[in-house]
């Protein structure tokens, strides 16, 4: 009887060891990669892809013309949401952009900036085009039906609502995230902009997007 729980303690131990290997050995590949990748080779990781920001758009401009997106290839975009009777942050923001393409010198000719309102109930052509010609001549604003620029912000992850304001004679203002998206030549989203960047900062990351 003694034998046979001496040969069962042995087994149970020798059970507990076997089984401290086998889970060092899992740690072992699991924290050390050397370990992992002498054994199943380097661990691969799928990229998961761009960012969804933009799209097709197909609005009009402030001179009266249908243009979508396609319009636009081979240019950089620097895209700015906003309306033309936005008090302070519009325009604030349009200056910067201005002052960055002026520094960014002969570059600039590569970006097109664009103004997309989201008040298309007030911001037709024409008033488009007595706004933008405060701002760098090549700014192009853009407008459309409700849905149209209810598809672009979409697009764009923009923030749009309308809201009362007793002060306006229209009634309402618009609240809105005021991002300033850069995208690519192929239409592809880059990098954005937060609100409050500085005219060297933007002209900086312009450039080095340009190059």
């Amino acid at each position: 009887m003694r034998s046979a729980a001496a040969t069962a303690a042995r087994l149970r131990l020798l059970a507990y060891i076997a089984a401290g290997l086998v889970l060092g050995a899992l740690a072992a590949l699991v924290t050390v990669p050397t370990a992992r990748d002498r054994l199943f080779g380097p661990l691969k990781v799928a990229s998961v892809g761009r960012a969804l920001v933009g799209g097709h758009f197909s609005l009009v401009d402030h001179t009266g013309k249908r243009v979508s997106d396609t319009d636009f290839r081979g240019k950089f975009l620097l895209v700015m949401f906003g309306f033309t009777y936005c008090p302070d942050v519009c325009p604030s923001e349009l200056q910067v952009i201005s002052a960055a393409l002026a520094k960014l010198g002969d570059k600039a000719e590569r970006i097109v900036p664009l103004f997309i309102t989201v008040d298309p109930e007030r911001d037709t052509p024409s008033q488009l085009a007595s706004y933008v010609q405060s701002f760098d001549p090549r700014l192009v604003g853009l407008t459309g039906t409700a849905s149209e620029i209810a598809a672009a912000t979409t697009a764009y992850r923009v923030y749009a609502r309308k809201a009362a304001d007793p002060k306006s004679t229209a009634g309402y203002t618009m609240d809105h995230s005021a991002l300033i998206y850069l995208m690519g030549p192929d239409g592809a989203y880059r990098t954005h902009f937060a609100p409050g960047v500085g005219v060297d900062a933007l002209a900086e990351r312009l450039a080095g997007e340009l190059d």
